[in-house]
């Protein structure tokens, strides 16, 4: 078993007993919201340390979002959304899909949750509801394939699918997608986050790399979009590729994170097309990355994703690194003095 090193920063205590599928900070505190295939919802407070609630579910849960500091949504491989209440220990059923829900999002715009299954579809909540499907589902949305990722800035919300679809939608006009795309990278979509200015959204692949891409359609917005690779080494003359399987934006920098199956945190400024730091190497893969509110702290799900099927392999921890400004700020781009 390898022990975390205390420079990759503090595990914290009681973590899920399986993989972790997601892991996100709360917009108001120090909270931590973790989901695991342990069919598990923890709430941590990562500053002490402290698991301060924690709900069981009928599968394991794919995704979790805050709703406020003490409340937040769940997507559970049992087909269940659910609203968990951890300060009254109080769950109830939103409502279903017809296969596992992968993701979930609560809009701060809308007041909504917005889910994404395998049963292809996406379904908008409002969980202000009284009880009942029939008073808090919204609208359902049919989706080309299975839904894998989803992310919000604003009213604009990026649903990325299998097949490689990319659906692009206003949450104030869910009718149809705004635009409808496919993925600039050949291979399998694994994770898409908007960009905090609301300008686009990072995707990344299982085939290590990562596509900048942005909303304007426009051939000058379109002009700024490229890929890179990222999480691959080379041994022995061979290319070794790993999934991407995460993507956190920093908060105030708007730098980002990438966490990969190759146990490695990289730190990237994608205006300067630059590296920026990379973490030393983690026990397991990286499966889930997010960055507390104020961008001081940023968490790491080091857990197994299962990419070689069932193997030994370390225990599944959660770490919480404090962020240092060298690691994360874009440094200023250098122009050569002029001959004088």
């Amino acid at each position: 078993m390898t022990a975390v090193p205390q420079s990759a920063g503090r595990e914290l205590a009681s973590p899920p007993k399986d993989g972790i599928s997601n892991l996100r900070f709360s917009n108001h505190s120090d909270h931590l919201l973790v989901s695991s295939w342990d069919k598990t919802v923890r709430l941590y407070d990562a500053s002490a340390n402290a698991l301060r609630g924690e709900f069981m579910h009928g599968g394991p849960v794919l995704d979790c979002c805050f709703h406020d500091d003490s409340s937040g949504f769940s997507a559970s491989a049992d087909n269940t959304v659910r609203r968990l209440v951890f300060n009254y220990g109080r769950e109830d059923i939103l409502g279903r899909h017809d296969a596992p829900v992968r993701c979930i999002e609560y809009s701060y715009a809308t007041g909504q949750v917005i889910t994404g299954s395998w049963d292809k579809t996406l379904k908008c909540w409002d969980p202000r509801g009284a009880s009942g499907q029939e008073r808090t589902l919204v609208g359902t949305y049919t989706q080309p394939e299975r839904v894998y990722s989803l992310s919000l800035v604003g009213n604009r919300l990026v649903v990325a699918t299998a097949g490689r679809h990319v659906n692009v939608y206003d949450l104030r006009n869910m009718s149809q997608p705004e635009q409808r795309r496919e993925s600039s990278l050949k291979y399998q979509t694994r994770c898409v986050r908007c960009y905090p200015n609301g300008t686009g959204y990072a995707l990344s692949s299982v085939e290590g790399r990562v596509a900048m891409e942005f909303f304007d359609l426009s051939e000058a917005g379109q002009s700024k979009k490229y890929a890179f690779k990222c999480h691959r080494k080379t041994e022995a003359g061979r290319d070794i590729v790993y999934p991407v399987n995460a993507i956190a934006f920093h908060p105030i920098y708007g730098t980002f994170a990438t966490g990969g199956c190759d146990g490695y945190v990289n730190v990237w400024d994608g205006n300067n097309k630059k590296r920026l730091y990379q973490y030393p190497k983690y026990p397991s893969s990286i499966a889930a990355l997010s960055f507390s509110r104020d961008g001081r702290l940023l968490a790491v799900a080091s857990s197994y994703t299962f990419e070689e099927g069932e193997k030994p392999h370390e225990p599944d921890a959660i770490i919480v690194r404090s962020v240092n400004e060298v690691e994360v700020k874009p440094k200023p781009k250098v122009l050569p003095n002029p001959t004088t």
